[in-house]
């Protein structure tokens, strides 16, 4: 959709201009509950939560990246904060176009912006291990944004990945949800449903150029620590994604094909998302 080089490193708002929501105390690194608005490189204000967590190490933090058409306030956003907030810190947001959050949805292209800002902002934070966690469309943005913190360098990315129920391609539309949702993105009366009936504001413009997609990605992500999910009764990407995924990736990833989950975040058990905290537990650093 809009132009611009994905996964350039974002800045934070400074003290002097944050806008913090009236329940939340101004930003500190003594790690009480935040909320607040943070700024991309491309200049979108994101609404970002802070939650210490219970972990005794304190020193990892969990950034969740939620699907289309959700955001930071959502009961299944807020079901997996809980779930991570025993391993650690949480940090939440709503992409661009969602929630509280300025700008439009580029559904995937421009938002791995929104990601480094956030992950920017858990390491201003004080935490020495970030791990980032996507389901859907956010899975597909923590792929992206993991490669381009590597092709970056030292210091510039994550230290273990989780991709939920993502496309390994795009322009996918071989089942009936993805065909509503081409729908929903590229025409105007789809548009209008997206910002009125699913409160997400979706970009007119195509992308130009076309990002990388997720299964380019991947490789790139190494040696970083990947785990891909997904479920096999996932409706609107079948098990061919998660298979490619975990091809490209190779060694340094793991794939866990879920028995009768169905996509993303609102299908989570609560199990299983006890499993993604352990597993990062043991892998981020």
């Amino acid at each position: 959709m809009s132009t611009g080089r994905a996964g350039h490193v974002a800045r934070s708002t400074t003290r002097s201009t944050i806008r913090p929501y009236s329940e939340t105390p101004e930003v500190t690194r003594d790690r009480v509950p935040l909320r607040t608005f943070l700024h991309t490189a491309d200049g979108v204000a994101i609404d970002s939560v802070y939650e210490p967590g219970d972990s005794p190490s304190g020193d990892l933090v969990f950034v969740i990246a939620h699907g289309f058409t959700g955001d930071a306030d959502r009961p299944h956003v807020r079901r997996a904060a809980r779930a991570f907030a025993r391993y650690g810190g949480v940090v939440t947001f709503s992409f661009r176009g969602h929630g509280a959050s300025g700008g439009r949805s580029t559904v995937g292209d421009r938002e791995v912006l929104d990601l480094a800002a956030v992950v920017g902002w858990a390491r201003e934070l004080g935490y020495a291990r970030v791990a980032t966690v996507g389901f859907s469309m956010g899975g597909s943005v923590v792929l992206r944004h993991a490669a381009a913190g590597r092709d970056a360098g030292a210091g510039a990315g994550v230290d273990a990945v989780v991709s939920v129920s993502a496309p390994a391609r795009w322009f996918y539309r071989g089942t009936a949800p993805m065909r509503r949702l081409h729908w929903l993105v590229t025409r105007p009366s789809g548009r209008l449903v997206g910002r009125y009936g699913l409160r997400t504001r979706i970009h007119h413009r195509q992308w130009d150029p076309v990002p990388v997609s997720p299964v380019e990605a991947v490789p790139r992500i190494a040696p970083t620590p990947l785990l891909i999910v997904h479920g096999d009764q996932d409706g609107y990407f079948p098990l061919d994604h998660p298979r490619m995924l975990a091809a490209a990736a190779g060694e340094h990833g793991e794939l866990w094909v879920e028995a009768g989950m169905g996509h993303a975040e609102n299908a989570a058990p609560e199990e299983l998302l006890g499993r993604i905290g352990d597993w990062v537990v043991g892998r981020a650093g």
